[in-house]
């Protein structure tokens, strides 16, 4: 499963991703691996090639399995990040290669008697139930901001332990929506 965090231009100088959530679930699960991109001038590079990093060590681990992700967000921003700041390896050019929308997934196998197909939505349908009590993407944009403007580096950890407790939670929310598709003998 492959999840991103990330603050839109229209909120800061340059659209900037500041978590990269990754983990392998199935039959041999990894640990949850995530990037953060640092508060300094170079902490979106440095996010960057921290990703790049625990990408490689999955396809070492594992091979060319796909990398799950809903909606289009995490293929945008993979390839700006590759023409941003490079792909030595070409581990960004095989991690696109194994994305799996699962939003398309959805759209294409089953019809949902729902409002919306946001992963909020379809992962309440399906019966999972988040731990955090708060989350969402405004919520997790907010709380960068909130710890970007702060001084205090305990602050500012507990801050991004909140975000990241919040990616994997949406990790497992589209483990959960995969796997629910998968019953449905598609």
């Amino acid at each position: 499963m492959f999840d991103l965090e990330g603050m839109p231009p229209h909120l800061d100088e340059l659209d900037k991703i500041y978590l990269w959530g990754t983990q392998v679930y199935g039959e041999k699960p990894s640990d949850f691996m995530f990037a953060l991109s640092g508060f300094g001038v170079d902490g979106d590079k440095e996010g960057w090639f921290s990703f790049l990093a625990n990408a490689r060590q999955i396809f070492e681990t594992y091979g060319d399995i796909p990398f799950v992700h809903w909606a289009p967000y995490e293929q945008t921003y993979l390839r700006r990040y590759a023409e941003r700041f490079g792909d030595p390896g070409g581990v960004a050019a095989r991690v696109e290669a194994n994305l799996l929308d699962l939003l398309t997934v959805t759209r294409e196998s089953v019809v949902l008697p729902l409002s919306s197909l946001s992963l909020k939505v379809v992962e309440d349908y399906v019966g999972f139930e988040r731990e955090e009590a708060e989350y969402g993407g405004a919520w997790a944009m907010a709380t960068f901001i909130e710890a970007t403007e702060t001084s205090d580096e305990g602050k500012r950890k507990e801050l991004m332990d909140k975000i990241v407790a919040y990616n994997r939670e949406d990790l497992e929310a589209t483990w959960a929506v995969f796997q629910w598709l998968r019953t449905k003998n598609l």
